[in-house]
């Protein structure tokens, strides 16, 4: 009797260690998309319901970006070299700066006036549900000598969405809108969070886009002291670098932290020689399509 129940039990350990290699073999399948998926699946962000800050699809930064996981698109630039910018060249000391997530009628004229202040020139990566939302601060921004650049329309976590039929719709809703106020299609892109895999880069190449990623990240998403979001950039700053920092933020987000940095990154830089340039002059490319 002892010898029945013991090759039973050997039966039914071996059947289970196949129902678990089954299992484990399609959750590997899913690849590495999946795992990325599953990192950022959170609650979608709702912004209150006011003309001039539209809903939006994605995470706020805050959410969708974890600090301690910097987003790494180096692998994408050095696949894709001849449409992905991390940085420009290196043997002039010449920089970008270049907003996020605009235009935001609370933050967005307030840093144009530093910049203007500096005459210093700098690209917008807007939102298209905020630039139809706010036409004339995008105007603005092209009238100052700025550079326009698509960031999609509501910014969605294009890995999480893992549809090119996503992409395609906000990035050409975007262009569309975006054309409509400045008069020209831009071939700037950036991805919410920076977020992206291959056949997003492929698609985006299709439609005639360059991909703006960055090399200096001032974190200024955090909601720091403008001292902290200062030396982030000042003591990362290389020649060719390209900055990020955000003109706009969620309905909660303040970005007063970041318009307050500007007075001590910009003249610390032009102190140590740096020229401040669009991003099109950086690397030397069009903007426009």
């Amino acid at each position: 009797m002892k010898e029945r129940i013991f090759k039973w039990l050997l039966v039914a350990g071996f059947l289970f260690c196949l129902h678990i290699t089954d299992f484990m073999t399609v959750y590997a399948n899913e690849g590495p998309l999946a795992d990325v998926s599953r990192q950022w699946l959170k609650a979608d962000l709702r912004d209150d319901p006011e003309e001039d800050l539209p809903d939006l699809k994605g995470e706020s930064e805050n959410s969708g970006r974890d600090p301690l996981q910097p987003v790494d698109l180096r692998i994408l630039q050095q696949r894709y070299p001849e449409i992905f910018f991390l940085q420009g060249p290196t043997d002039q000391k010449r920089v970008a700066l270049t907003f996020d997530d605009g235009p935001d009628p609370r933050f967005s004229n307030d840093v144009l006036d530093v910049l203007k202040q500096y005459n210093v020139p700098a690209t917008f990566f807007v939102l298209g549900s905020k630039a139809v939302a706010n036409p004339k601060i995008v105007k603005r921004m092209q009238n100052e000598g700025h550079v326009i650049g698509n960031h999609t329309y509501t910014h969605p976590n294009l890995v999480k969405e893992s549809d090119l039929g996503t992409l395609e719709r906000e990035v050409t809703r975007t262009e569309d809108a975006l054309n409509d106020i400045i008069g020209y299609r831009t071939k700037l892109f950036r991805p919410p969070y920076g977020f992206l895999y291959n056949e997003l880069v492929e698609k985006l190449r299709e439609m005639n886009y360059y991909v703006i990623a960055w090399s200096v990240d001032s974190l200024d998403w955090q909601e720091d002291p403008p001292e902290v979001i200062a030396s982030n950039v000042v003591d990362n700053i290389h020649p060719g670098a390209i900055i990020l920092m955000h003109d706009g933020a969620e309905s909660g987000g303040d970005r007063t932290n970041t318009i307050e940095s500007l007075h001590q990154i910009i003249p610390k830089l032009q102190e140590q020689g740096y020229e401040f340039v669009t991003v099109p002059e950086l690397l030397n490319i069009p903007f426009k399509k």
